[in-house]
């Protein structure tokens, strides 16, 4: 036969506590007798036969606690509470065996036990008084309790015992040291425990399945009442869950859940194998109850949970995704937008570059880039005065915006970012021609995000969020908040390129300067000349009533100046800039500068500079003569210069004519002819005119009344009959209308004091340009056709009015004699249109016979 085994650890008794045995003792454990050897305290041995020792998996690890059928004066309770469950891992080990308990009871009844030790907590638990005497301590570490198995003797029940020791508990509140705020804890074993030392941890949920008592007969289903009625003495039931009425799976069973996993561990160690009578609700034959625990499982909770609370989940996701964003790349933005503003990444700026150009000069010219700036050396010597005040306005510290205003070909970005500009490095530029004109939002978003360098940027997420926010608001009622407006998109770029300028301006303060104590917003104020410019190219372009991109421009263009960040100055070709950097800025007045055409002295000399910037390689005797010098048709060119007046575009057009052989009257000629077909298609025409704001007669009005004198009065234009009375919706209004031919460069309109003031043509050019179409007798002849056809209708129209008023006033039972004057009135006025609509007539008349004879 085998010895009893030990192992190496044995979490039942503390190292050094172990006694030896000196002495045999019974076990009356029911089980075959086993022989073992027994040392004396002289030293020799005997062998004696005892019972074979029980272990954690029960008597003869038959996993059961044997009390011999009919034992009417014994019983086992269970002590919960004597060994923590936060160990159970521990279990898990390989090397953990079966624990030797053939100690226990000796040391249980010699009173060897240390007070540390869990087993001392069951001496204290039954006193004396109880009468009962233990037999066997089997302890179920994994469960953090032991089975106590007791003999009581005649006349007491095993329930009274239970009784007694559960009264003394209560009174005595023993505890572990380890758990100060739980008391043990007993209650009788009712059933046949099953000890078993399988991988199977206690949870608060138990698995109760319904077998027969005995193989052949039926089990009953119990109710949830009746499990109630049995488990609740145990702990607290949090639910039962029965078995679906349509599972087919045998045995029936049932879920219990516990309000904590020490009530679970005790209604399965004292009701496991238990048999439920026929008056209990368990059948004819009776039903016995087989208990395991059920780990919850849960694989899919979190998932679950978000799925069913889309209205907590989807904002706080949005929330996270912002914070991250938020947290993550905008200091990478920031950076970006640093690098462009500063030229961090230019390559122009860097030193080896720069190098490599000038070795480089003498093998390849650049005839363009010379060209252009000898000739327009010339200009800006004429505008020296302009470009001294800009400079003198960077110097200062005020928080306002500098507005340069101009036509197109003024010169207005050369102006400032080449000569006013010119050193100056912390230089940001933004176009607003690709941001106005940018289709949908992604793209506008892309636009803007370009031409500060702000990335990485997610444009395309615009649109994939706006999807997210549609499906989100149809299912929970409301908006994610995933996507944002257009609005909210552009007020993140321009706070990134905000708050890049003010690292940028910040960048050149010192902590030895004698004012670095100053605050950084005080420090910027006191010096402006470190500050950014910020230049704001083509603003108003294409200008509409209601645009979001300009409105944030000037937000933010009056956070910058308010907040002394930076300096912005505007470059605009639409007078009336004002009424939209007025929202921004109500309380300031702006720096204007107004760029005209240049004089004529000046326009002659940038088209010889022009001229002469070309050079020729001949052996002529005239080599060292200049380009210009060379030409003798230039004695035309102070008649052309005034035909074209001084706008750089059209002197520009001028010079490459000339280069090309053209004489300048040639060249005016053409450049003549080629704006009256513009003019023609772009505002007289009505094939495929789209969209516009106003009509052929209005801009034909304009063109013939110019085409006479020069200048036209303001006023003068609204009051005419084209103009206030206009049959067509879009050009109702005789302002808009203006101020639309204004923007598309028809016309300019010239303010005194902040209102308008004349009417003139929009270039210098186009006022050669409208006598040329004046001059044509078929094309004036159809648009006076249609201008006469119109105000005839206008007129037609009063005549209709008065004659409806006439006959309404004809209809009264008396007539009053105050109705006599607004008669008259009426007839008066009815007459004078008859009269103007027969004049009419007949010049209609005369315009339709040339439209029929002339070609």
């Amino acid at each position: 036969m085998q010895a009893s085994r030990r192992t190496v650890f044995n979490p039942t008794s503390v190292p050094g506590l172990r006694a030896k045995r000196i002495q045999s003792r019974d076990l009356y454990n029911g089980n075959t007798l086993q022989r073992v050897r027994l040392r004396k305290s002289n030293g020799s041995s005997t062998w004696k036969g005892v019972r074979r020792e029980s272990t954690e998996a029960g008597e003869n690890q038959t996993g059961h606690i044997n009390i011999p059928e009919g034992s009417k004066n014994e019983g086992i309770l269970f002590f919960d509470n004597l060994f923590p469950l936060k160990f159970n891992w521990l279990l898990r080990l390989p090397l953990r065996g079966d624990r030797n308990m053939s100690g226990l009871l000796w040391k249980y009844n010699n009173h060897s036990l240390s007070r540390f030790e869990p087993m001392s907590l069951v001496k204290q638990s039954i006193p004396d008084t109880v009468p009962a005497k233990v037999t066997e301590i089997l302890p179920r570490l994994k469960e953090g309790g032991a089975f106590v198995k007791f003999q009581h003797p005649d006349g007491v029940t095993a329930q009274e015992v239970e009784g007694l020791v559960v009264s003394h508990l209560k009174e005595k509140q023993i505890k572990p040291w380890y758990n100060p705020f739980q008391r043990v804890k007993t209650r009788l074993v009712v059933g046949k425990p099953w000890l078993e030392d399988l991988y199977r941890f206690p949870s608060r949920r138990i698995k109760v399945e319904f077998v027969p008592t005995s193989p052949g007969k039926e089990a009953a289903e119990l109710s949830q009442e009746t499990l109630y009625s049995v488990f609740r003495k145990y702990g607290k039931l949090a639910e039962i869950t029965s078995q679906p009425s349509d599972s087919k799976i045998l045995p029936k069973y049932a879920f219990l859940d516990f309000a904590s996993t020490r009530q679970s561990i005790m209604a399965k160690n004292c009701v496991h194998g238990v048999k439920v009578i026929e008056k209990a609700g368990g059948g004819a034959a009776g039903t016995m109850l087989r208990i395991s625990f059920e780990q919850k499982m849960k694989s899919h909770f979190i998932r679950d949970w978000l799925v069913n609370h889309p209205r907590v989940v989807i904002p706080a996701v949005a929330a996270l995704v912002a914070t991250v964003t938020v947290a993550v790349f905008d200091p990478i933005r920031t950076f970006f937008i640093k690098a462009k503003i500063d030229h961090a990444f230019n390559l122009k700026d860097n030193r080896i570059y720069k190098w490599f150009k000038s070795q480089a000069t003498d093998i390849f010219t650049f005839r363009k880039r010379a060209e252009d700036d000898v000739s327009l050396g010339a200009i800006w010597q004429g505008r020296r005065e302009i470009i001294v005040q800009v400079q003198t306005w960077l110097m200062e510290t005020a928080d306002t915006f500098i507005v340069v205003q101009g036509p197109r070909g003024s010169g207005k970005k050369e102006l400032i970012l080449d000569q006013a500009l010119q050193g100056k490095k912390n230089v940001l530029t933004i176009d607003c021609k690709p941001i106005q004109e940018a289709r949908g939002d992604s793209a506008t978003i892309s636009a803007a995000a370009n031409a500060v360098g702000y990335r990485p940027v997610f444009s395309w997420m615009n649109s994939f969020s706006s999807l997210i926010d549609l499906a989100a608001q149809g299912t929970i009622g409301v908006k994610s908040g995933f996507s944002e407006t257009l609005d909210a998109q552009l007020g993140k770029i321009w706070q990134n390129t905000a708050t890049a300028l003010k690292q940028v301006a910040l960048d050149h303060r010192k902590k030895d300067d004698k004012d670095s104590n100053l605050a950084d917003d005080d420090w910027l104020e006191v010096h402006p000349e470190c500050r950014p410019v910020v230049v704001i190219d083509n603003f108003l372009h294409k200008n509409e009533e209601s645009s979001v991109v300009y409105d944030k421009i000037s937000e933010w263009a009056a956070l910058l100046t308010t907040a002394n960040i930076a300096h912005v100055i505007f470059l605009t070709n639409d007078i009336s800039y004002s009424k939209s950097l007025s929202k921004a800025l109500p309380d300031r007045v702006f720096r204007q500068i107004s760029l005209g055409d240049i004089t004529p002295e000046v326009a002659k000399k940038f088209v010889i500079t022009h001229l002469d910037s070309e050079s020729f390689d001949t052996d002529t005797p005239e080599k060292s003569l200049t380009p210009s010098q060379r030409r003798h048709d230039l004695d035309e060119l102070d008649t052309c210069i005034d035909v074209l007046g001084g706008r750089l575009t059209d002197l520009e057009f001028l010079a490459r004519r000339l280069k090309s052989g053209q004489t300048p009257v040639q060249a005016v000629t053409e450049i003549i002819e080629q704006s009256a077909s513009e003019i023609l298609k772009m505002y007289l025409l009505t094939v495929d005119k789209g969209e516009r704001k106003w009509s052929p007669e209005q801009a034909w009005y304009l063109v013939k009344s110019l085409a006479k004198n020069e200048t036209l009065r303001y006023n003068e234009v609204l009051l005419s009959n084209t103009f206030a009375s206009s049959l067509s919706s879009s050009a109702s209004s005789g302002e808009n209308v203006l101020e639309a031919l204004s923007v598309a460069e028809l016309i300019s309109i010239k303010s005194y004091r902040g209102r308008p003031q004349s009417v003139q043509a929009g270039r210098p050019v186009y006022q050669a340009a409208f006598k040329l179409l004046t001059e044509d007798k078929v094309l004036r002849s159809r648009l006076d056709l249609a201008v006469l056809t119109e105000l005839t209708k206008i007129e037609t129209k009063s005549i209709d009015k008065c004659e409806t008023e006439l006959n309404a006033l004809g209809g009264l039972p008396n007539q009053p004699r105050e109705v006599g004057p607004r008669v008259q009135f009426l007839l008066s006025k009815l007459a004078a249109s008859q009269i103007k609509i027969e004049g009419w007539e007949k010049e209609m008349g005369v315009l339709k016979k040339v439209l029929l004879d002339e070609y």
